[in-house]
């Protein structure tokens, strides 16, 4: 989803304001964010926290008052801005950050007018907007910068720090045979570039960070499943992998 103008509608009661800048970031790997638009309540103490990051970050707060006790307003106001900002073409694709899965219709009709719609959110977002997203990132992993241990948890500086949210398990080394061989040529090679994409087709929120890695490429050399051949090309400074079950 790279070089496209994005819309990104942040939905303020259902993530937390202290990811906005590594959520700032995934949204620039993925597009160029033209439109970006948070929703609350702004009178309520608990948007309060929101407040000092909206400057920095030049996201325009928009209000939208709780007209009824126990609802959140806040929905409506950024699905209606979304319909607007489709109907005047004015983005190629749509952030819609939350964890709520009110939104699931939303993506799924964005992306039926051919709009491209990555959706971050935490762990608890409910399956059915995850799946209704062309991409899923969870907040989780933005702050994970290095590989964490192989136990749940480890110890640093006295401190207890979290580990991947995922196992490497014959789940996901099923996920990745399969993949593997939906894809593979002749000679059962399959290039890794293509099968990035194609493992986020088939399942949105796959991203080698749950596992605890950066990038695809060690995840699977973890599993000593597969082979790697690495392939020279007319450029000196690229090169393509490909991957192969091994036999």
């Amino acid at each position: 989803m790279s070089e496209q103008r994005m819309a990104v509608l942040i939905d303020a009661d259902n993530v937390p304001y202290s990811s906005i800048k590594e959520m700032l970031e995934e949204v620039a790997k993925n597009g160029t964010p033209t439109i970006k638009r948070i929703y609350a309540d702004w009178t309520k103490p608990n948007a309060n926290g929101w407040k000092a990051v909206l400057l920095e970050n030049a996201i325009t707060p928009i209000q939208q008052y709780s007209y009824t006790s126990g609802k959140n307003s806040s929905d409506s106001a950024l699905i209606i801005d979304a319909m607007d900002i489709l109907y005047g073409n004015q983005v190629d694709a749509f952030c819609i950050v939350s964890s709520d899965s009110d939104f699931t219709r939303l993506a799924t009709r964005l992306r039926e007018s051919g709009k491209k719609v990555m959706g971050i959110g935490e762990k608890k977002t409910p399956l059915p907007f995850i799946t209704a997203c062309d991409k899923f990132v969870y907040i989780e992993i933005l702050k994970q910068k290095t590989l964490p241990s192989k136990s749940e948890t480890k110890q640093k500086d006295g401190k207890k720090e979290v580990g991947p949210m995922n196992r490497v398990d014959q789940k996901l080394v099923t996920l990745l045979k399969e993949s593997v061989g939906d894809l593979a040529d002749d000679t059962g090679w399959t290039f890794l570039g293509e099968l990035g994409n194609f493992l986020i087709k088939k399942k949105r929120d796959f991203d080698p960070r749950n596992y605890g890695f950066q990038k695809l490429l060690p995840l699977i050399k973890s599993t000593n499943e597969f082979d790697v051949d690495i392939r020279e090309t007319t450029n000196k400074n690229t090169k393509h992998i490909y991957v192969k079950i091994k036999e």
